[in-house]
Protein backbone atom coordinates (compact mmCIF):
# COMPACT_ATOMS: atom_id res chain seq x y z
CA UNK A 1 0.00 0.00 0.00
CA UNK A 2 1.28 3.87 -0.15
CA UNK A 3 2.28 5.74 3.25
CA UNK A 4 3.20 9.18 3.74
CA UNK A 5 6.72 7.85 5.58
CA UNK A 6 8.56 10.38 7.98
CA UNK A 7 12.38 9.47 8.18
CA UNK A 8 13.62 12.05 9.90
CA UNK A 9 13.05 15.82 11.46
CA UNK A 10 11.88 18.10 9.19
CA UNK A 11 10.48 15.81 6.73
CA UNK A 12 9.33 16.20 4.38
CA UNK A 13 6.97 13.24 4.20
CA UNK A 14 7.89 10.79 1.55
CA UNK A 15 4.76 8.52 -0.37
CA UNK A 16 6.09 5.17 -0.59
CA UNK A 17 5.30 1.65 -0.92
CA UNK A 18 4.48 -0.22 2.78
CA UNK A 19 3.75 -3.75 3.38
CA UNK A 20 0.45 -3.93 5.71
CA UNK A 21 1.09 -6.67 8.21
CA UNK A 22 -2.40 -8.80 8.95
CA UNK A 23 -4.52 -7.91 12.00
CA UNK A 24 -3.63 -9.40 15.24
CA UNK A 25 -6.17 -11.19 17.48
CA UNK A 26 -8.42 -7.79 18.71
CA UNK A 27 -7.11 -6.08 15.61
CA UNK A 28 -8.71 -4.21 13.12
CA UNK A 29 -7.71 -3.73 9.21
CA UNK A 30 -9.43 -0.69 7.89
CA UNK A 31 -9.84 0.89 4.61
CA UNK A 32 -8.96 4.41 4.82
CA UNK A 33 -11.30 6.57 3.22
CA UNK A 34 -10.41 10.31 4.62
CA UNK A 35 -7.86 11.73 7.18
CA UNK A 36 -7.85 15.03 8.34
CA UNK A 37 -4.83 16.90 8.24
CA UNK A 38 -3.69 18.39 11.79
CA UNK A 39 -1.43 20.09 13.34
CA UNK A 40 -0.42 17.96 16.00
CA UNK A 41 1.19 15.60 13.23
CA UNK A 42 2.91 18.75 12.32
CA UNK A 43 4.84 18.34 15.79
CA UNK A 44 6.59 14.93 14.67
CA UNK A 45 8.32 16.89 11.59
CA UNK A 46 9.23 19.64 14.00
CA UNK A 47 10.35 17.61 16.98
CA UNK A 48 8.11 19.08 19.05
CA UNK A 49 6.83 15.73 19.66
CA UNK A 50 9.14 12.76 19.85
CA UNK A 51 8.26 9.10 17.93
CA UNK A 52 11.11 7.11 16.76
CA UNK A 53 11.59 6.88 13.21
CA UNK A 54 11.14 6.09 10.38
CA UNK A 55 7.17 7.32 10.73
CA UNK A 56 3.93 6.93 9.28
CA UNK A 57 1.98 9.87 11.14
CA UNK A 58 -2.40 10.39 10.87
CA UNK A 59 -4.56 10.16 13.77
CA UNK A 60 -7.43 11.31 12.56
CA UNK A 61 -9.34 9.02 9.98
CA UNK A 62 -12.14 7.36 9.19
CA UNK A 63 -12.62 4.21 6.65
CA UNK A 64 -14.53 0.76 5.91
CA UNK A 65 -13.51 -1.98 7.67
CA UNK A 66 -12.12 -5.01 5.91
CA UNK A 67 -10.46 -7.83 7.92
CA UNK A 68 -11.06 -8.53 11.53
CA UNK A 69 -8.64 -10.51 13.41
CA UNK A 70 -9.67 -13.64 15.97
CA UNK A 71 -11.44 -12.05 18.96
CA UNK A 72 -12.84 -9.12 17.48
CA UNK A 73 -16.35 -8.48 18.67
CA UNK A 74 -17.63 -5.30 18.42
CA UNK A 75 -16.87 -4.38 14.12
CA UNK A 76 -17.04 -6.66 11.43
CA UNK A 77 -16.15 -6.69 8.28
CA UNK A 78 -18.00 -4.09 5.90
CA UNK A 79 -18.26 -1.44 8.57
CA UNK A 80 -17.95 2.39 8.62
CA UNK A 81 -15.99 3.70 11.26
CA UNK A 82 -14.44 6.70 12.33
CA UNK A 83 -10.60 5.81 14.33
CA UNK A 84 -10.38 6.84 17.93
CA UNK A 85 -6.41 7.86 17.84
CA UNK A 86 -6.89 7.28 22.20
CA UNK A 87 -8.85 3.86 22.38
CA UNK A 88 -9.95 2.75 25.89
CA UNK A 89 -10.40 -0.46 27.41
CA UNK A 90 -13.21 0.10 30.18
CA UNK A 91 -11.60 -1.70 31.77
CA UNK A 92 -8.68 -0.55 34.14
CA UNK A 93 -8.25 2.14 37.21
CA UNK A 94 -9.02 5.62 34.43
CA UNK A 95 -12.03 3.69 32.23
CA UNK A 96 -13.56 2.96 35.84
CA UNK A 97 -13.96 6.21 36.74
CA UNK A 98 -14.93 7.40 33.59
CA UNK A 99 -12.03 9.13 32.53
CA UNK A 100 -11.65 7.41 29.08
CA UNK A 101 -9.81 9.43 27.48
CA UNK A 102 -6.87 8.62 29.93
CA UNK A 103 -6.89 4.75 29.63
CA UNK A 104 -3.71 3.68 30.76
CA UNK A 105 -3.75 0.17 29.07
CA UNK A 106 -3.01 1.41 25.39
CA UNK A 107 -0.55 4.05 26.28
CA UNK A 108 2.88 2.59 26.28
CA UNK A 109 1.97 1.54 22.68
CA UNK A 110 1.15 4.82 21.61
CA UNK A 111 3.98 6.94 23.30
CA UNK A 112 6.45 3.94 21.57
CA UNK A 113 4.84 4.15 17.66
CA UNK A 114 3.68 0.60 18.05
CA UNK A 115 0.70 -1.65 18.80
CA UNK A 116 -0.51 -2.62 22.26
CA UNK A 117 1.97 -5.56 22.66
CA UNK A 118 4.71 -3.16 21.61
CA UNK A 119 5.06 -4.59 18.11
CA UNK A 120 4.35 -2.59 15.09
CA UNK A 121 2.29 -3.97 11.73
CA UNK A 122 4.38 -1.72 9.08
CA UNK A 123 7.12 -2.48 7.00
CA UNK A 124 9.73 -0.78 4.66
CA UNK A 125 11.53 -3.23 2.52
CA UNK A 126 11.64 -5.48 5.40
CA UNK A 127 12.43 -3.02 8.16
CA UNK A 128 10.04 -1.56 11.06
CA UNK A 129 8.12 1.32 10.42
CA UNK A 130 6.59 2.69 13.26
CA UNK A 131 2.80 3.61 14.02
CA UNK A 132 1.34 7.36 14.99
CA UNK A 133 -0.96 7.58 17.53
CA UNK A 134 -1.99 4.13 17.67
CA UNK A 135 -4.13 4.60 14.02
CA UNK A 136 -1.25 5.75 11.42
CA UNK A 137 -3.74 7.77 8.88
CA UNK A 138 -1.50 8.70 6.42
CA UNK A 139 -1.91 5.73 4.37
CA UNK A 140 -4.64 3.53 2.36
CA UNK A 141 -4.75 1.03 4.99
CA UNK A 142 -4.15 0.66 8.89
CA UNK A 143 -4.12 -1.58 11.43
CA UNK A 144 -6.08 -0.67 14.54
CA UNK A 145 -7.32 -2.20 17.74
CA UNK A 146 -10.97 -3.25 17.98
CA UNK A 147 -11.08 -0.58 20.79
CA UNK A 148 -9.85 2.25 18.56
CA UNK A 149 -12.86 1.36 15.77
CA UNK A 150 -16.07 3.44 16.60
CA UNK A 151 -18.96 1.93 14.11
CA UNK A 152 -21.15 4.81 12.15
CA UNK A 153 -23.97 4.75 10.22
CA UNK A 154 -23.33 4.05 6.25
CA UNK A 155 -25.25 7.37 5.32
CA UNK A 156 -22.63 9.40 6.83
CA UNK A 157 -19.71 10.93 4.26
CA UNK A 158 -16.26 9.81 5.44
CA UNK A 159 -14.50 12.80 4.71
CA UNK A 160 -17.16 14.70 7.23
CA UNK A 161 -16.54 11.83 9.62
CA UNK A 162 -13.05 11.78 9.83
CA UNK A 163 -13.06 15.16 11.55
CA UNK A 164 -14.76 13.61 14.96
CA UNK A 165 -11.83 11.62 14.90
CA UNK A 166 -9.91 14.69 16.70
CA UNK A 167 -10.71 17.87 15.66
CA UNK A 168 -14.48 18.40 16.37
CA UNK A 169 -13.96 15.83 19.36
CA UNK A 170 -10.78 17.81 20.75
CA UNK A 171 -12.91 21.29 20.46
CA UNK A 172 -16.27 21.11 21.60
CA UNK A 173 -15.67 18.43 24.42
CA UNK A 174 -13.40 20.91 25.82
CA UNK A 175 -16.28 23.29 26.07
CA UNK A 176 -18.60 20.96 26.92
CA UNK A 177 -17.09 18.04 28.89
CA UNK A 178 -14.10 19.24 30.29
CA UNK A 179 -15.57 22.48 32.10
CA UNK A 180 -19.54 22.22 32.10
CA UNK A 181 -20.60 25.48 30.49
CA UNK A 182 -24.26 27.04 31.21
CA UNK A 183 -26.26 29.45 28.94
CA UNK A 184 -24.91 33.17 29.94
CA UNK A 185 -22.01 31.88 31.21
CA UNK A 186 -18.80 34.10 28.86
CA UNK A 187 -16.24 32.48 26.99
CA UNK A 188 -12.92 33.58 24.91
CA UNK A 189 -10.84 30.99 22.76
CA UNK A 190 -7.37 32.09 22.31
CA UNK A 191 -6.60 30.74 18.54
CA UNK A 192 -9.19 29.87 15.85
CA UNK A 193 -7.94 27.01 13.61
CA UNK A 194 -9.71 23.66 13.64
CA UNK A 195 -9.54 23.02 17.23
CA UNK A 196 -10.62 26.44 17.92
CA UNK A 197 -13.39 27.00 16.02
CA UNK A 198 -14.91 23.43 17.48
CA UNK A 199 -14.23 25.16 20.65
CA UNK A 200 -16.34 28.09 19.21
CA UNK A 201 -19.02 25.27 18.19
CA UNK A 202 -18.81 23.92 21.82
CA UNK A 203 -19.27 27.38 23.27
CA UNK A 204 -22.56 28.22 21.16
CA UNK A 205 -24.11 24.65 21.83
CA UNK A 206 -23.66 25.46 25.28
CA UNK A 207 -25.59 28.96 25.40
CA UNK A 208 -22.49 30.85 25.78
CA UNK A 209 -22.51 34.46 25.55
CA UNK A 210 -20.49 36.64 24.86
CA UNK A 211 -18.19 34.43 22.45
CA UNK A 212 -15.41 35.90 21.80
CA UNK A 213 -11.94 34.77 19.58
CA UNK A 214 -8.73 35.68 19.43
CA UNK A 215 -6.74 35.20 16.80
CA UNK A 216 -3.68 37.25 15.02
CA UNK A 217 -4.96 36.56 11.54
CA UNK A 218 -7.72 39.39 10.12
CA UNK A 219 -9.06 36.38 7.36
CA UNK A 220 -9.80 34.44 10.49
CA UNK A 221 -12.16 36.55 12.35
CA UNK A 222 -15.37 35.94 9.73
CA UNK A 223 -14.83 32.11 9.74
CA UNK A 224 -14.92 32.14 13.82
CA UNK A 225 -18.22 33.99 13.42
CA UNK A 226 -19.43 31.38 11.36
CA UNK A 227 -18.93 28.38 13.77
CA UNK A 228 -19.94 30.54 16.93
CA UNK A 229 -18.04 33.78 18.11
CA UNK A 230 -20.36 36.79 18.52
CA UNK A 231 -17.43 39.03 18.84
CA UNK A 232 -13.73 39.28 17.48
CA UNK A 233 -10.51 40.26 18.88
CA UNK A 234 -7.01 40.77 16.73
CA UNK A 235 -4.23 40.12 19.00
CA UNK A 236 -0.83 41.05 18.11
CA UNK A 237 2.92 41.01 19.17
CA UNK A 238 2.66 44.42 20.85
CA UNK A 239 -1.28 44.36 21.90
CA UNK A 240 -1.41 41.95 24.73
CA UNK A 241 -2.68 44.31 27.09
CA UNK A 242 -4.80 45.69 24.54
CA UNK A 243 -6.90 42.73 23.61
CA UNK A 244 -6.96 42.24 27.88
CA UNK A 245 -8.81 45.39 27.99
CA UNK A 246 -11.09 44.80 24.68
CA UNK A 247 -11.89 40.95 26.45
CA UNK A 248 -12.73 42.62 29.93
CA UNK A 249 -14.75 45.09 28.04
CA UNK A 250 -16.70 42.55 26.96
CA UNK A 251 -17.33 41.35 30.10
CA UNK A 252 -18.32 43.89 31.96
CA UNK A 253 -14.92 44.59 33.35
CA UNK A 254 -14.08 41.21 35.32
CA UNK A 255 -13.26 39.35 32.63
CA UNK A 256 -14.25 35.64 30.83
CA UNK A 257 -16.20 32.99 32.92
CA UNK A 258 -13.93 30.55 30.90
CA UNK A 259 -10.90 30.99 28.45
CA UNK A 260 -9.57 28.62 25.62
CA UNK A 261 -5.82 28.24 24.49
CA UNK A 262 -6.04 26.29 21.67
CA UNK A 263 -2.63 27.11 20.10
CA UNK A 264 -0.21 25.29 22.52
CA UNK A 265 1.97 28.69 23.08
CA UNK A 266 3.38 29.24 26.98
CA UNK A 267 2.44 32.93 26.69
CA UNK A 268 -0.71 32.57 25.38
CA UNK A 269 -1.36 30.53 27.65
CA UNK A 270 -0.20 33.07 30.36
CA UNK A 271 -2.40 35.42 28.47
CA UNK A 272 -5.62 33.62 28.49
CA UNK A 273 -5.31 32.85 32.41
CA UNK A 274 -4.92 36.52 32.63
CA UNK A 275 -8.18 36.94 30.55
CA UNK A 276 -10.76 35.15 33.04
CA UNK A 277 -12.41 36.33 35.85
CA UNK A 278 -11.83 35.80 39.74
CA UNK A 279 -13.15 32.39 39.72
CA UNK A 280 -12.84 31.70 36.24
CA UNK A 281 -11.27 28.87 34.52
CA UNK A 282 -8.78 28.28 32.02
CA UNK A 283 -8.72 25.41 29.77
CA UNK A 284 -5.58 24.26 27.91
CA UNK A 285 -6.65 22.65 24.53
CA UNK A 286 -3.50 22.97 22.61
CA UNK A 287 -0.45 21.12 22.55
CA UNK A 288 2.43 22.73 23.65
CA UNK A 289 6.10 22.04 22.61
CA UNK A 290 7.73 19.51 24.36
CA UNK A 291 9.65 20.64 27.57
CA UNK A 292 8.15 23.97 27.24
CA UNK A 293 7.07 25.77 30.85
CA UNK A 294 3.96 27.91 31.17
CA UNK A 295 4.56 30.39 34.14
CA UNK A 296 1.89 31.27 36.21
CA UNK A 297 1.69 33.95 39.62
CA UNK A 298 0.72 31.64 42.54
CA UNK A 299 -1.34 34.80 44.11
CA UNK A 300 -3.53 35.21 41.33
CA UNK A 301 -4.57 31.43 41.48
CA UNK A 302 -4.95 31.46 45.36
CA UNK A 303 -6.22 35.18 46.07
CA UNK A 304 -8.41 35.06 42.94
CA UNK A 305 -9.51 30.96 42.89
CA UNK A 306 -8.38 31.22 39.33
CA UNK A 307 -8.60 27.13 37.90
CA UNK A 308 -6.66 25.93 35.18
CA UNK A 309 -7.58 22.65 33.60
CA UNK A 310 -5.93 20.17 31.03
CA UNK A 311 -8.25 19.25 28.18
CA UNK A 312 -7.08 16.17 26.37
CA UNK A 313 -9.08 14.84 23.59
CA UNK A 314 -12.31 16.56 24.74
CA UNK A 315 -12.68 14.59 28.18
CA UNK A 316 -14.57 12.15 25.97
CA UNK A 317 -15.87 8.75 26.20
CA UNK A 318 -15.49 8.53 22.34
CA UNK A 319 -17.99 5.43 21.66
CA UNK A 320 -20.81 7.72 23.29
CA UNK A 321 -19.12 11.37 21.80
CA UNK A 322 -18.89 10.32 18.16
CA UNK A 323 -22.66 9.41 17.84
CA UNK A 324 -23.75 12.38 20.07
CA UNK A 325 -22.09 14.49 17.87
CA UNK A 326 -23.03 12.81 14.62
CA UNK A 327 -26.63 13.54 15.66
CA UNK A 328 -25.93 17.23 16.11
CA UNK A 329 -24.86 16.93 12.49
CA UNK A 330 -27.66 15.54 11.12
CA UNK A 331 -29.60 18.33 13.12
CA UNK A 332 -27.44 20.75 11.83
CA UNK A 333 -26.46 22.55 14.97
CA UNK A 334 -22.86 20.96 14.34
CA UNK A 335 -20.80 22.33 11.48
CA UNK A 336 -18.98 19.93 9.88
CA UNK A 337 -19.37 20.03 6.01
CA UNK A 338 -18.34 23.61 6.76
CA UNK A 339 -15.03 22.75 8.48
CA UNK A 340 -13.13 21.19 5.06
CA UNK A 341 -11.29 24.09 3.32
CA UNK A 342 -9.15 21.76 0.95
CA UNK A 343 -9.25 18.00 -0.12
CA UNK A 344 -6.25 16.33 -1.02
CA UNK A 345 -4.61 13.25 -2.64
CA UNK A 346 -2.26 11.86 -0.65
CA UNK A 347 0.44 12.60 -2.94
CA UNK A 348 -0.11 15.89 -2.15
CA UNK A 349 0.35 15.45 2.04
CA UNK A 350 3.09 17.95 2.13
CA UNK A 351 1.15 20.57 -0.20
CA UNK A 352 -1.79 20.29 2.36
CA UNK A 353 0.50 21.43 5.23
CA UNK A 354 2.14 24.08 3.25
CA UNK A 355 -1.37 25.20 3.24
CA UNK A 356 -2.35 24.66 6.74
CA UNK A 357 1.08 26.41 7.90
CA UNK A 358 -0.24 29.02 5.78
CA UNK A 359 -2.90 30.03 8.27
CA UNK A 360 -5.65 27.95 6.89
CA UNK A 361 -8.15 28.60 9.50
CA UNK A 362 -10.09 25.00 9.14
CA UNK A 363 -9.60 21.60 8.28
CA UNK A 364 -7.59 19.52 4.77
CA UNK A 365 -8.76 16.53 4.10
CA UNK A 366 -6.51 13.72 2.96
CA UNK A 367 -9.38 12.01 0.27
CA UNK A 368 -8.12 7.80 -1.14
CA UNK A 369 -9.06 7.33 -4.21
CA UNK A 370 -11.78 10.22 -4.52
CA UNK A 371 -13.96 8.32 -2.51
CA UNK A 372 -15.72 9.93 0.62
CA UNK A 373 -18.80 8.38 0.99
Amino acid sequence: MKAAVLHKTGGPFQIEEVDLLPPEPGEVRVRLVAAGVCHSDWHMVTGHLSRPFPVVLGHEGAGIVEEVGRDVRSVRRGDHVILNWSPSCDRCFYCSRQQHNLCETFVEGRRGGTMRDGTTRLRLNGEVVHQFSTVSTFAEYTIAPEESCIVIADDIPLDVASLLSCAVTTGVGAALNTVHMHPGDSAVVFGCGGVGLNVLQGARLSGAYPIIAVDTAQAKMDIARQFGATHTVLSGSDNGEEVLQQIRALTAGRGADFAFEAIGLPSVQEQALKSIRPGGALVVVGVAPRGSHTRYEGLDLHVREKRIYGSLYGSCNTRREFPRLLELYRSGQLLLDELISGRYALSQINDAYVDLLNGDARRGVIVFDGDSH
